[in-house]
C-alpha cells in the first residue's frame, strides 16, 4: 500500500442510537482529517441496539448518560418518541449516499431526531429533511419502500455480527474493531499510525 492509497473504513450506524447522534458530531469531522475510503453500513430496526426488553431497563440510564455527554459537548439533546423506528431513515441514507448527500442526511436527520425530538419514522419528517438537503421527495419515498435497500440494512447487521461487532457506532479498519462513540481517539491514533493523515 502506498502512502496515498485510501484506508478502507467501515462505519456501522443506527439512526435510533443516541451514541450515533454523538458520533455524527464527532466521527465525521475527524474522518475528514484522513485519506479514507468510507464504507457506509447503516442498520435498521433494533440491529446494533439493546433488545426491546433490555431497552426498557437501559433507556433511563442511557438518557442520563447522553444528557451529560451532550451538555459537555454543547449540543442539544431532546430524545424522540420511544416508538421511533429508524429503518426508513437507514434506507434513505443509501439514496443520499448515491446522490452525494450522505453527510448532509446523517447530520440533518439526526438533528431532527435528537435535537428536535421528532419521530424519524414518520413520512412527513423524512420528506421534510430530505427536501431540505436536496433529495427528491418521490425518490425518498421510493427509497424507504425499496426491498433491495431494506435488505442492505439487514445484510449490514449480518456483516457486523460476523465481524464480531455487538453494537453501534462501530468502525472496522482492517483487523481492528472499534465500538462506541467514546473510541474516536483510538480510531484517530490508529489512522495516524497507518500514516493516513492528510497533508
Amino acid at each position: 500500500m502506498t502512502m496515498n492509497e485510501p484506508i478502507d473504513l467501515k462505519f456501522f450506524f443506527n439512526f435510533r442510537s443516541p451514541y450515533c447522534y454523538i458520533a455524527s458530531k464527532t466521527f465525521l469531522p475527524a474522518f475528514d482529517q484522513f485519506n479514507i475510503r468510507l464504507h457506509w453500513r447503516p442498520l435498521g430496526g433494533w440491529s446494533g441496539r439493546s433488545s426491546p426488553e433490555r431497552a426498557k431497563v437501559k433507556v433511563p440510564l442511557t438518557r442520563q448518560d447522553v444528557r451529560r455527554i451532550t451538555a459537555k459537548m454543547g449540543i442539544p439533546m431532546n430524545p424522540p418518541p420511544i416508538t421511533t423506528d429508524p429503518t426508513r431513515a437507514g434506507a434513505v441514507s443509501l439514496l443520499a449516499e448515491q446522490r452525494g448527500l450522505l453527510r448532509e442526511w446523517i447530520v440533518e436527520i439526526m438533528r431532527a431526531e435528537w435535537a428536535g425530538g421528532r419521530d424519524i419514522g414518520e413520512e412527513d419528517v423524512l420528506v421534510e429533511v430530505a427536501s431540505a438537503i436536496g433529495l427528491d421527495a418521490g425518490e425518498t419515498r421510493a427509497a424507504w419502500e425499496d426491498a433491495g435497500k431494506l435488505k442492505v440494512l439487514d445484510d449490514n447487521w449480518t456483516e457486523a455480527q460476523e465481524l464480531g461487532l455487538i453494537g453501534v457506532p462501530s468502525v472496522q479498519i482492517g483487523d481492528e474493531l472499534f465500538w462506541g462513540s467514546d473510541r474516536l481517539e483510538y480510531i484517530v491514533d490508529h489512522l495516524t499510525a497507518l500514516r493516513a493523515r492528510r497533508a
